[in-house]
């Protein structure tokens, strides 16, 4: 993880226009700021997926075609804290069926916390966590044979470009079989004043999961970030769909970062891109599953139609 980790700031911080990825906000404090975040008034993601699966389970299952009768593997990517997740595995231990859960998450903390609150709460449910990358772990599990059933919630696809959303989704279908499914979750296109809020709410929780990132580098690789020197930054518009998180120099500056023995040099005013998160409709969702091994074979969203789970099947 460290080389890792190196590799992609050095790049990152060395282009025209820096950038650092968002899977580094998501260390132990990042992984608290986040749940803090899930629950904020203006952060409404969480409360829309949430309403869909606590009001249409029966649905997901059944979109799902899911049997009693027939094994599975549930194999959740990012799987956090689970809170969503949790609505289904309770209706499907209830009702029997047969399955184990497969978290996946970058984040041992998060998968640690995750199996132990399983363990108090549902019991009866396998649970077999697996920290990594998302690929290796797929294919690894691609030579047992069983049905998958593969979550990506949260619209985490939406942290990527459309194009490299269709590469993840194509791999995705890589390492799976026709039949198997994947549950797609998808934030979708509004306003503005919908969307900004979410992503620069009243209390600063976002903003301090956003400076958290260069507390991260300062503590994992020897950097000299000074957090007061920069901005939290989010823009975001209806007609591009697209919301963008940014770390503005607040100031001429040079941080050195030891670990990589160099130093980065930031005008007043030049950005740091931490975040982006794309929003959907049906035509972009189409338009990137239309060179994978997929086709959507169902859509539910929640009251307000602000978001929507893709039920996608494998050809």
């Amino acid at each position: 993880m460290t080389a890792q980790f190196k590799k992609d700031v050095y790049v990152g911080l060395s282009a025209p226009n820096k950038h650092l990825p968002s899977k580094y906000f998501y260390d132990k404090e990042g992984d608290a700021l986040f749940v803090e975040i899930m629950h904020l008034p203006e952060y409404y993601l969480t409360r829309a997926e949430m309403d869909i699966f606590e009001n249409q389970t029966d649905g997901i299952i059944k979109a799902l075609q899911l049997s009693p009768d027939l094994y599975f593997e549930l194999i959740e990517l990012g799987a956090g804290d689970g809170l969503k997740t949790k609505r289904l595995l309770h209706l499907l231990d209830q009702r029997g069926y047969k399955f184990d859960y497969f978290p996946v998450d970058i984040s041992q903390n998060a998968l640690d916390k995750l199996e132990a609150d399983l363990k108090s709460e549902l019991p009866g449910v396998s649970v077999i966590k697996k920290q990594g990358d998302y690929f290796q772990i797929l294919a690894s599990l691609k030579e047992i044979k069983k049905p998958k059933v593969i979550l990506f919630l949260g619209s985490n696809i939406g942290n990527m470009p459309d194009e490299v959303a269709t590469q993840f989704i194509y791999d995705l279908g890589s390492n799976l079989h026709p039949g198997d499914k994947l549950l797609l979750g998808a934030d979708l296109i509004k306003p503005a004043s919908i969307v900004l809020p979410a992503y620069n709410d009243s209390k600063g929780v976002t903003a301090a999961f956003n400076y958290n990132l260069l507390t991260r580098i300062n503590r994992e690789l020897g950097a000299d970030f000074d957090i007061g020197n920069f901005r939290h930054q989010p823009e975001y518009t209806e007609q591009e769909g697209v919301a963008r998180s940014f770390l503005v120099s607040q100031t001429d500056q040079t941080v050195r970062i030891k670990s990589l023995d160099k130093s980065f040099d930031f005008k007043k005013g030049e950005r740091i891109e931490t975040e982006v998160s794309r929003k959907y409709n049906d035509e972009v969702i189409h338009k990137i599953i239309g060179g994978t091994d997929f086709k959507i074979s169902h859509k539910l969203s929640d009251g307000n139609n602000y978001f929507a789970n893709y039920i996608l099947e494998r050809t």
